[in-house]
């Protein structure tokens, strides 16, 4: 049986994070079937939610088949308009927040953007921590590794930026990485700069073949890309983690939402 792909919508009148992490959290309990995202953050009046059903409808029309829309909209009306079309609607909010208010006697403010209201000390936390792993991505800078809470390492393309960031703007950590390359291959050790920082190191690693799949996107028919130098580059780095003692986590298959959560527990344990 063949299993067709679907189209996931992610409509907010915020942000849309949390409507995009729970519901990659959920997609990935669905294997074989490849999902096509698109985002809609800040559908916060009539006119934008009409333009978003508009969206909608037409996938819903070329496809053949209804889109699933995961939805925080905490404006009836909005809501109710983008409902006008044939998709499934799991809305985040609603489904938690009645049952909330029935259990706690007591109505919900309903107020748009009421879960960043967080305090200033928290939010400048998380934007300095963005901004760390901005400035030290890809072993672009290696001063003030030092205050790093986690250094990632591991060959080119195999996840290690979005998972800092996402480690940056969803917990607050200083998140660096820093890419192993040919020359530590050859020399079969860490590269000097990250050798003072050994305690706060995790890898990532992945299947040759799906690097080389993700490296053809970006390179095509690049020696950078070829399935051997992937399978290379792949067990030269496994091999060199597991000289320098380094617990290192597999990315094939998991979402970055798993590997944070994995490297999260992994630094706890380590403290």
């Amino acid at each position: 049986m063949t299993i067709p792909n679907r189209t996931i919508f992610f409509v907010s009148d915020g942000t849309g994070i949390t409507a995009e992490t729970v519901g990659n959290g959920l997609l990935s309990q669905f294997e074989g079937i490849d999902f096509r995202q698109i985002r809609f953050p800040f559908v916060d009046s009539l006119e934008k939610a009409d333009d978003c059903l508009v969206h909608i409808r037409e996938v819903r029309q070329q496809e053949g088949i209804r889109p699933l829309v995961i939805m925080t909209m905490m404006n009836p009306q909005i809501s109710a308009m983008l409902r006008q079309a044939d998709a499934l609607f799991l809305d985040l909010f609603e489904a938690f927040i009645a049952p909330m208010e029935q259990e706690l006697g007591v109505r919900s403010t309903h107020i748009v953007g009421r879960s960043h209201g967080q305090s200033n000390r928290e939010y400048a936390t998380r934007i300095a921590a963005v901004n760390f792993a901005l400035a030290h991505d890809d072993g672009v800078s290696d001063a003030d590794l030092k205050n790093a809470d986690v250094i990632l390492v591991g060959v080119s393309r195999s996840g290690k930026t979005p998972t800092t960031l996402y480690l940056s703007l969803q917990f607050g950590l200083k998140a660096a990485n820093y890419p192993l390359i040919p020359d530590d291959f050859e020399r079969d050790r860490l590269p000097d700069t990250l050798l003072p920082f050994r305690d706060k190191l995790f890898g990532l690693t992945i299947a040759p073949e799906q690097l080389q799949r993700i490296r053809q996107e970006r390179r095509p028919d690049s020696r950078y890309a070829a399935l051997d130098n992937c399978r290379y580059e792949v067990a030269a780095a496994e091999r060199l983690m597991r000289r320098a003692g380094i617990n290192w986590i597999d990315t094939t298959s998991r979402s970055i939402e798993e590997i944070a959560v994995q490297l999260i527990q992994a630094i706890r344990r380590e403290d």
